[in-house]
């Protein structure tokens, strides 16, 4: 079989299932692709053929996500705590003792969690629109979830239950894409994010989850002096469009690590969707100076 074929995998992790998709060679230097919300592995449907013959590519889907288990709210904890425990604990299973991390929106602060708990482990990191500080976030995007997490009512549930309709997904992937990328962004993302969004349990785990992301913001000077004291070679390719994490957010990590290369895309939070192709030679170019080789 051809190394750029993707695979598509399960494993058991803490009782549940986490399903991953994964191509490249054995022997390759890993790479570790997490995701953000609201999608899964499926945002790196275009990226991880570009590649795979050179790294082995490893994504998976958090729980409560894609095709991983959904365990209701009662018999899970949804905490970024916990996503970042199962998802250590699946990297062990999987025997990856080194690994670059691929970090995108929520896929931030699980990843990050992994280089505070095992710092030997990352080799580099790549973020996406996967936010460390506080000048990232943007006032108008996150005002809802801040006053989710500063006192959880019907009221502020109800606001941040318009983040998870389709027509809040959709925003997410259209808004910051200039006219001229628009036709790139694949109407099946977009659909797909919002079909499994709309099983039944799914509003009470994001509820959780997006409640426990004050718990990121905490995190964020420990973060911060983590890459101040390991010096972690780091990308950043950002969506510059993106009202989310705003590319301020992308700027920052240059404060505490000087050598980090920031790039600025002309698109959105989901900027894959229009430019996997020069993000996979950015990356090629990045990692080809700090990975070994096969």
């Amino acid at each position: 079989m051809s190394a750029h074929q993707v695979h598509h995998r399960t494993t058991t992790v803490r009782g549940h299932e986490v399903y991953y998709r994964e191509a490249g060679p054995a022997d390759a230097p890993v790479l570790l692709l997490l995701h953000g919300f609201p999608t899964s592995s499926h945002m790196f449907r275009d990226l991880i053929p570009l590649l795979a013959d050179t790294y082995r590519v490893i994504a998976p889907d958090h729980i409560g996500f894609g095709r991983s288990a959904t365990p209701e709210t009662a018999g899970f904890r949804y905490t970024f705590d916990e996503l970042a425990a199962v998802t250590e604990e699946f990297t062990e299973q999987l025997g990856l003792k080194e690994y670059a991390l691929y970090i995108q929106d929520y896929g931030a602060p699980i990843g990050l969690r992994l280089a505070l708990a095992h710092p030997d482990r990352v080799t580099a990191i790549v973020t996406q629109n996967g936010n460390a500080y506080e000048e990232g976030l943007g006032e108008r995007a996150w005002a809802p979830v801040r006053a989710l997490i500063e006192e959880r009512t019907p009221a502020t549930e109800a606001a941040v239950r318009e983040i998870y309709t389709l027509e809040g997904i959709t925003w997410q992937y259209l808004h910051g894409v200039p006219e001229e990328f628009l036709d790139l962004v694949s109407p099946d993302a977009y659909e797909h994010d919002a079909a499994r969004l709309a099983r039944p349990g799914q509003a009470e785990i994001q509820l959780d989850l997006i409640s426990d992301y004050g718990a990121n913001f905490a995190l964020y000077p420990a973060f911060q002096e983590y890459f101040r004291t390991s010096g972690v070679p780091l990308l950043a390719v950002w969506g510059a469009h993106d009202e989310i994490f705003v590319p301020a957010g992308a700027l920052a990590f240059l404060r505490d690590l000087p050598r980090a290369e920031v790039h600025l895309l002309p698109t959105g939070h989901f900027a894959l969707e229009t430019h996997a192709g020069q993000i996979a030679g950015l990356m090629r170019d990045f990692l080809g100076r700090h990975l070994p080789t096969a």
